[in-house]
């Protein structure tokens, strides 16, 4: 089952934890190249972490880091009506419980 967006498409649903979504007010060609980056990065990960090499791991780890931070996944919040940020946060301790514990219901 593919990741449930929350009503405001704020952030996905993982097992219950809140993930921050990319910023969707970003071009297209702009998020493709943003999108393809974020791949090679992870490709890089796992070709470092195959050869065991700590160096090149770094620096993957970091474009994986730049491209997320982009995206708007990382770093600050992308929108601006000061809402707080609940990245990583478990669905049921934020705002979003109650839409949740329906959406949960109806599945």
């Amino acid at each position: 089952m593919a990741p449930r967006l929350t009503p405001d498409s704020r952030y996905l649903v993982v097992r219950g934890r809140l993930w921050r979504a990319a910023n969707p007010h970003l071009p297209a060609d702009t998020r493709a190249s943003l999108v393809r980056q974020l791949m090679q990065a992870r490709r890089a990960v796992k070709t470092a972490l195959h050869a065991d090499d700590p160096v090149a791991l770094r620096t993957a780890r970091a474009a994986v880091d730049a491209a997320k931070t982009a995206l708007g996944e990382r770093g600050p919040a992308w929108w601006t009506d000061g809402a707080k940020d609940f990245n990583r946060h478990l669905v049921k301790n934020t705002p979003y419980a109650a839409w949740y514990a329906g959406v949960e219901d109806a599945d």
